[in-house]
C-alpha cells in the first residue's frame, strides 16, 4: 500500500500535472512549491468570486453567497482605507466565530494589510497586550471582546473600533453596518507574495504569547497542501482497494462543506477556511461547540468533512443522537491540535458509516499542515501523525543540533515555502526557532521509511488542553504573582476528555493554610479559562530540582496522585 502512495505521490506532482511542482526563491533558499499557488491572498479571494450563487458562510438562519460576501468584503476594505488603513498595517479581529470574521479577514489581507487573529478567550488584560504587542491600528470586535475592551480603553486613545453585533453601540465605536455602507467595488493593492499575510498568537516559553507571522505565499501554498493531501491519500487508497479513483472535478458531486467548530483565531481553522473558499465550499459558524448541535448541523446542511480536535469527533461518536443522524454525507472524521487515539480510529472506521478518519501534523509556524493521513493509511499508523507533504524538507537532530539518521528519534525540524516569516518584535526567539533555513518544532519523534511523521514527545514546555497550547512559563509568572507562593511549577495533568489538564505543584512556607481555591479566583482574573490550573498540590517541602537547579516536573507528574489535589 505505501508503493501505491509513493507513485501516487510521484505521478501528481510530475511537470505538467495538477499538482505538480516548481522551485521559487525565499529569503535565499530555494524552496519546492505548488505551481497552481496562487501569488497572494488577494488572488485567490478574486478567484473565488466565480462560485457567485453557491452557499459560502452560514450562521444559523443567516447565509451569504459567495457573490454577497464579495460585496460586503469590497465595502470593509473601502471603509478600512478611508480610515487610514493601508498597506501593512495591523487589524485585529477579537470575536467568536461569526461570519463577520471572515469578511473581516478577506477585506484586510485584500488591501495589503495584516489581520491579527485576537484570541477570543484573552481576559482584558491579556487583550492589552496583544493589541500593544501588535501595533494594531483598528480593532474589528464582538460585544464579549467589546466590553473587555472598554476596560483597557485608556492605553489605546487612538484605536478606532469597529463593533460586530451589538445593538448599543458606544460613541467610541463604529457600528459594522456603517463599515458595510461603504463602496461595493474592491480598492486596487500592491501585494507580494512574502508580504505577511496575517498574524496568529501562539504561546511562549517566555510567559507571553508570540505573534507568527505568515506570507501570502505560505497561506496559498497551504491551501494546495490541503487539497493534495485529501486528493493523494484517497487516490493510493483507492488503487489499493481497487475502486474508482477520484478526480478533481466536482461536477455532480454536493458541495464541499465543514462547521468552523475551532476558533478562526487559529491557524487551523483558519487554514481550513481559506482551503474551503478556494474550492467554493460552504462554511457553517456555531456559536459554541456542542455535539447535538454539530449532529444537527451535519445532516441539515450535509456537512462532507468535519475538523476539530479529537475529542470533538469522539463526542460526535458518543451522542446519543449519532445513531439516528444521518451522516452519511461526510467524507472525514478530522483531527487536529491534539494526537489522535488509536481507539477512536477503530470507532469511526467500525461505525458503519461511509467516513474515514482523517490526522494532520502541523503549527502555526507551517503555515498548518506539514504532514497528513487518512483511511487505510491512518488505521495502519495509528500512532503516525501521517506523510510529509511534498513542499517540506524534513529531518531531526539530537540535543547538539546534529542531523540524525532516518528513523532515529530527535528534535523535529522542517523546512518549506509554508515556514512562517518569524515572531513580531522577536528577533531571538525567531533566530532560536528558524535556524540556517530550518524550523525547530520543539517536538520530539522520527521519520520512518515511508516519510511518515511520528511523534513521540514534546520537547516544549506546554500543557496541550483540547486543542488550545498553554504554556507553563505563562501560567507560572501569573502564580508567582500571588502572595506567600515560593515556588510554582506547571505541568500536563492526562485527562481522558481533553487530552491534558492544567496541574501545579506550589510550595508555600510561609502560609500552611494556602487557599488553593482563593489562587484559582486569582488566577482567572489574569488568564483566560482554559489556562487557569485544575489540579493545584499544595507541598509541604521544596519542589525537586536537577543539578542545574531547575524543577523536576517529570518527577512531580509521576509521583502526585490527582486524587490528592485540591
Amino acid at each position: 500500500m505505501y508503493k501505491e502512495l509513493r507513485e501516487t505521490v510521484e505521478e501528481l506532482t510530475a511537470e505538467g500535472q495538477f499538482f505538480a511542482l516548481t522551485t521559487v526563491e525565499v529569503n535565499g533558499q530555494s524552496l519546492r512549491a505548488w505551481a497552481i499557488a496562487p501569488p497572494t491572498l488577494r488572488d485567490l479571494w478574486l478567484a473565488a468570486a466565480g462560485y457567485g450563487d453557491a452557499d459560502y458562510l452560514v450562521y444559523q438562519e443567516e447565509r451569504w453567497t459567495y457573490a454577497q460576501a464579495h460585496e460586503q468584503v469590497a465595502s470593509i476594505a473601502n471603509y478600512l482605507q478611508a480610515n487610514g488603513v493601508g498597506k501593512d498595517d495591523k487589524v485585529a479581529i477579537a470575536m467568536r466565530n461569526y461570519p463577520e470574521w471572515m469578511l473581516s479577514f478577506w477585506a484586510i489581507v485584500c488591501i495589503g494589510a495584516v489581520p491579527v487573529g485576537v484570541n477570543a478567550w484573552w481576559v482584558a488584560e491579556e487583550l492589552e497586550y496583544g493589541l500593544k504587542d501588535s501595533g494594531a491600528k483598528l480593532l474589528i470586535c464582538d460585544g464579549e471582546r467589546l466590553q473587555r475592551f472598554g476596560s483597557v480603553r485608556s492605553s489605546f486613545p487612538e484605536l478606532a473600533v469597529v463593533a460586530v453585533r451589538v445593538d448599543d453601540v458606544p460613541a467610541w465605536a463604529t457600528p459594522w453596518s456603517v463599515a458595510l455602507a461603504a463602496e461595493s467595488v474592491l480598492p486596487e493593492a500592491s501585494i507580494e507574495p512574502d508580504d505577511d499575510a496575517c498574524i496568529f498568537y501562539t504561546s511562549g516559553t517566555t510567559g507571553h504569547p508570540k505573534g507568527a507571522r505568515l506570507t501570502h505565499r505560505g497561506c496559498a501554498n497551504n491551501v494546495v497542501t490541503q487539497t493534495f493531501a485529501s486528493f493523494a491519500l484517497k487516490t493510493a487508497q483507492a488503487k489499493v482497494q481497487h475502486t474508482e479513483l477520484p478526480t478533481m472535478s466536482r461536477e455532480g458531486l454536493p458541495q464541499t462543506s465543514t462547521i468552523a467548530v475551532t476558533p478562526l483565531f487559529h491557524v487551523t481553522a483558519n487554514g481550513m477556511a481559506l482551503t474551503l473558499t478556494a474550492g467554493g465550499g460552504k462554511i457553517v459558524h456555531t456559536y459554541k461547540w456542542d455535539a447535538g448541535e454539530a449532529l444537527r448541523l451535519i445532516e441539515k446542511e450535509r456537512i462532507t468533512n468535519f475538523s476539530g480536535v479529537p475529542i470533538m469527533t469522539r463526542e460526535i461518536f458518543d451522542h446519543p443522537d449519532f445513531a439516528t443522524t444521518d451522516t452519511s454525507s461526510v467524507d472525514s472524521f478530522g483531527g487536529g491540535g491534539a494526537p489522535v487515539q488509536a481507539d477512536l480510529i477503530e470507532k469511526v472506521s467500525a461505525s458503519g458509516r461511509s467516513a474515514m478518519m482523517a490526522q494532520g501534523y502541523g503549527m502555526t509556524e507551517t503555515s498548518t499542515m506539514a504532514s497528513a493521513a487518512y483511511g487505510i493509511y491512518q488505521l495502519d499508523k495509528p500512532t503516525s501523525a501521517g506523510m510529509v507533504m511534498p513542499v517540506f524538507d524534513v529531518k531531526c537532530v539530537d540535543e547538539q543540533g546534529n542531523d540524525l539518521p532516518a528513523g532515529e528519534t530527535g528534535e523535529l525540524c522542517l523546512r518549506g515555502v509554508q515556514i512562517f516569516k518569524g515572531y513580531l518584535n522577536r528577533p531571538d526567539a525567531t533566530a532560536d526557532a528558524i535556524v540556517d533555513g530550518w524550523l525547530h518544532t520543539g517536538d520530539i519523534g522520527y521519520v520512518d521509511q515511508d516519510n511518515f511523521i511520528h511523534l513521540v514527545d514534546r520537547a516544549k514546555d506546554m500543557v496541550l488542553r483540547g486543542g488550545e497550547n498553554v504554556y507553563s512559563s505563562e501560567v507560572e509568572m501569573v502564580i508567582y504573582r500571588y502572595d506567600d507562593v515560593a515556588e510554582c511549577a506547571v505541568f500536563a495533568v492526562p485527562d481522558d476528555r481533553l487530552g491534558e489538564e492544567v496541574g501545579v505543584a506550589i510550595y508555600a512556607p510561609k502560609n500552611p493554610s494556602f487557599d488553593a481555591n482563593a489562587l484559582r479566583t486569582f488566577c482567572k482574573a489574569h488568564l483566560a479559562a482554559f489556562k487557569v490550573p485544575r489540579y493545584i498540590w499544595v507541598l509541604d517541602a521544596p519542589l525537586p530540582r536537577n543539578a542545574s537547579g531547575k524543577f523536576v516536573k517529570k518527577e512531580l507528574q509521576k509521583t502526585l496522585d490527582v486524587g490528592t489535589a485540591c
